[in-house]
């Protein structure tokens, strides 16, 4: 048949609801692990922006091997400094708009980013180890799509609240619901 060659493969959708939190946002749904695959980063790096003393993306999910460009869009001195696990990654001063500095992302886990200048800035890289993953929206919205079919294991990344991890058995197409309640 015409349509033989396609892969098969289903979406997850959900909500978070985030006790405690001001909205929904910004919580990572993602698949642990998808056993016997390997997955390569996209060739077109990620950007994470400081503009208007903010950093945008709040927080960025990446594909582990992921670079990420850092942007200061504003036009005053800023300063990246990234922390894994109590670990200073890098520490840059960006003092001029348009600014741009690189950095590839190889151990999965999370990145802190802030600004010595300005405190009051904060981010979060999240690195994964397959690309099936979401950031809700602030009324908890996410969906995860080209899942392949099976039974996997659903987490939940939030960089205040918890959750309990979810076994989904996604469709060789459709979609199914998994719903997430994190305080």
């Amino acid at each position: 048949m015409w349509f033989s060659n396609f892969a098969l493969a289903g979406s997850i959708k959900g909500k978070v609801n985030a006790a405690g939190a001001k909205n929904n946002a910004n919580a990572v749904i993602y698949i642990e692990k998808i056993s016997g695959k390997k997955f390569d980063p996209t060739k077109e790096p990620a950007v994470m922006d400081q503009k208007n003393f903010v950093y945008i993306p709040h927080v960025l999910p990446i594909l582990r091997g992921t670079t990420v460009e850092f942007w200061n869009s504003d036009n005053v001195l800023h300063n990246v400094y990234g922390v894994q696990q109590r670990k200073t990654l890098f520490n840059w001063a960006m003092p001029f708009k348009g600014m741009k500095l690189k950095r590839k992302f190889d151990e999965v886990g999370q990145v802190v980013l802030l600004c010595n200048v300005h405190p009051e800035m904060e981010a979060w890289i999240v690195i994964l180890e397959n690309p099936y993953f979401a950031v809700s929206d602030k009324e908890g919205n996410y969906i995860i799509n080209g899942v392949p079919p099976g039974t996997h294991t659903l987490k939940i990344w939030h960089k205040k609240l918890k959750g309990e991890s979810q076994e989904v058995s996604v469709p060789e197409t459709g979609e199914v619901f998994v719903n997430f309640e994190i305080k």
